[in-house]
């Protein structure tokens, strides 16, 4: 008896073996857990940099892209070559430090080798497109301060500080008329124009009185004079943009009234396509779409004071309208394909009853209740196939139909084999 119990030792073993393997896996899986989630959290402070770090290189880049402009009036494109082609390189590379971090912040799971790998990228890539921009910019602002001698360019500084002044009061009057046809948020960006203009044409006037003190005790001055140049630079950018708030605002009402005749043309085809459409669903959202759209258009005269959000509202609803419209049309091909299809689909239903129906009568007493079942369901489906309104639910009835009937006939064939017995 006890040698019938030989294998009682060995299965102990083997129990134990692999009780000790699974708690041992287990284990390691925690500790790799655990592993990966303290190298995440110390990969986040590298994430935050690398994020800081694309937020200056975009706004280098959005203002040397401004930078560049001014040098190649002011210098010709020869000269602000370089400044474009650092221009373009750090906006490569910034836009290869965008997709990583968007692999960053989607909802994939990363491991943390990953992300940190990604991370240090886009740190290096930010650092080297500063580089280049910053490293041109010097370049340039030496160049602009080798074009003037500090003693020679006071004088025409003075002058193009006049000048920017009275340029500056003709624009603040055309902005007051403009306050009077326009909303404050229409003119929110010439007036932001505006107040950044009066605050670098009174710096720019303080360090020009300051190199005259310098020069008059005959310090070195050329620094302060290229600062003082810097700022009416921008100022006679920043000039520039409130003495064409008037043509944009212009361009933003022509923008708002073509946008609306747009509009309208799709309101009338929406009604044409709500009035033809046979789901119910779907027309009453495209109803509803008609309706805010419709809205919109008839409160134009309320938002006339700001053209730029009447333009862009108009174009959200008529973008809104189109994707209702759509959705309709998607509706109505599946309510007109079902109606194509349903007639060869009651057919093929009836035609496979038919074969099910003469197999169970030949197969007479031997058929039993499921062949006789599947009948019954066959032909109940088809009366609702040619009873039902909506096709789609018609075809669906007729495809199930013709499964049962099928369904119906192979169980017959069974039975009269003598396979149910």
């Amino acid at each position: 008896m006890a040698d019938g119990f030989w294998w009682l030792p060995s299965l102990v073993v083997f129990g134990a073996t692999a009780m000790a393997v699974v708690v041992g896996v287990v284990g390691f899986r925690r500790v790799g857990v655990r592993r990966e989630r303290a190298a995440l959290d110390e990969g986040r402070a590298l994430e935050v940099r690398a994020k800081g770090l694309i937020v200056q290189a975009d706004t280098a880049v959005r203002e040397a892209d401004r930078e560049v402009a001014f040098a190649e009036a002011q210098f010709g494109a020869v000269v602000a070559r370089d400044v474009r082609d650092a221009l373009e390189t750090a906006r490569a590379r910034l836009r290869e430090a965008f997709l990583l971090q968007q692999r960053l912040d989607d909802a994939e799971h990363h491991t943390a080798a990953e992300r940190r790998s990604w991370s240090a990228r886009i740190v290096d890539l930010c650092e080297s497109a500063l580089r280049a921009i910053g490293e041109a910019e010097a370049a340039l602002t030496a160049r602009r301060r080798v074009e003037r001698d500090a003693s020679e360019g006071v004088p025409a500084l003075r002058e193009d500080a006049a000048r920017l002044a009275r340029r500056r009061d003709a624009a603040a009057a055309a902005l007051d008329r403009l306050a009077t046809r326009f909303s404050p948020s229409a003119l929110g960006q010439a007036h932001g124009a505006s107040s950044r203009l009066d605050a670098a044409l009174a710096g720019a006037a303080a360090s020009l009185d300051e190199v005259e003190r310098r020069l008059a005790r005959s310090e070195p001055a050329a620094e302060l004079l290229g600062d003082a140049a810097d700022l009416f630079g921008r100022a006679s950018r920043d000039l520039a943009q409130v003495e064409g708030a008037e043509l944009e605002l212009a361009a933003a009402q022509a923008g708002a009234a073509e946008a609306a005749a747009a509009l309208d043309g799709e309101l009338v085809a929406a009604r044409q396509e709500r009035d033809r459409q046979e789901d119910a669903a779907a027309q009453a959202a495209l109803g509803a779409a008609i309706g805010e759209a419709s809205a919109i258009l008839a409160a134009r005269a309320d938002a006339a004071a700001d053209p730029f959000a009447d333009r862009d509202r108009l174009r959200a609803a008529r973008d809104r309208l189109e994707v209702a419209r759509a959705t309709a049309r998607n509706a109505q091909g599946r309510l007109d394909g079902a109606r194509g299809a349903l007639g060869g689909a009651i057919a093929i239903a009836e035609s496979q009853a038919r074969v099910a129906r003469a197999a169970i009568e030949r197969g007479g007493a031997r058929i039993g209740a499921d062949a006789r079942t599947r009948l019954a369901e066959a032909e109940r489906q088809l009366v609702i196939a040619r009873q039902e309104p909506d096709p789609v639910a018609a075809l669906d009835a007729a495809r199930r139909a013709a499964s049962r009937a099928s369904d119906a006939e192979a169980l017959a064939s069974f039975d009269t084999m003598g396979g149910g017995r």
